[in-house]
């Protein structure tokens, strides 16, 4: 489970990449100062297209950018958009696609899906964070990306009341299915993605995923 607090003292930056997950310090910004940041300030990152920010802590951390990992996120969101649109159940979202899932918690999943039952009125929303959590985040892991920095995601996104996590990992060539915080399967490439009880009927084979198009 994530933790609920920064330390109210770091003694120095390195606690503070510590408690984000073990990060880089190359993908936390100093400016706004870490602790200092605000939902504001994600958005006008967000705005100025400047790189992707997430926010944790009242820190602005980078999301981490990858060719085949974007590959990949693409192929997921195609997927699910062939099988989501004509059905009418409810938006999928891309890289840039961030959800404020609590008080200055803000995330954003490779790929999402969040079913019209989502959104107040059955209305798309008209800001660009909006608060909701999306019944699926999908994440493809990067280089940069550490065990703890994704276990802390894991545990958010199920307190916020998201359904079902994919964790991709191109180097490996497997996926991790998470159904609750403590409740996981992991896929090999010769497996498919089931959507379970998020989206009954949607498979993805995880072979399509690693294939090289271009071999």
């Amino acid at each position: 489970m994530p933790a609920t607090s920064p330390p109210e003292t770091p003694v120095i930056f390195g606690d503070v990449l510590r408690w984000l997950g073990g990060l880089s310090a190359s993908r936390v910004r100093l400016h706004p100062t870490p602790g200092t940041a605000t939902v504001k300030d994600a958005l006008r990152a967000l705005e100025k297209k400047d790189g992707l920010c997430e926010l944790v802590d009242a820190a602005l951390v980078e999301k981490p950018l990858g060719f085949s990992e974007s590959e990949i996120a693409v192929l997921i969101a195609t997927a699910l958009v062939n099988f989501v649109r004509p059905r009418k159940m409810g938006i999928v979202t891309g890289a840039d696609g961030a959800f404020q899932l609590a008080d200055g918690l803000i995330r954003i999943p490779d790929v999402a899906f969040a079913s019209r039952n989502r959104f107040p009125g059955r209305k798309r929303p008209r800001v660009a964070i909006p608060r909701l959590a999306p019944d699926l985040a999908v994440e493809v892991l990067s280089k940069s990306n550490t065990s703890a920095e994704m276990r802390r995601k894991v545990g958010e996104y199920f307190a916020a009341g998201v359904r079902l996590v994919w964790i991709v990992d191109p180097k490996k060539r497997t996926a991790r299915v998470d159904t609750a915080v403590d409740q996981s399967v992991l896929l090999d490439e010769h497996q498919s993605l089931d959507g379970g009880d998020v989206l009954p009927g949607f498979r993805l084979a995880l072979k399509d995923l690693f294939d090289d198009p271009l071999a």
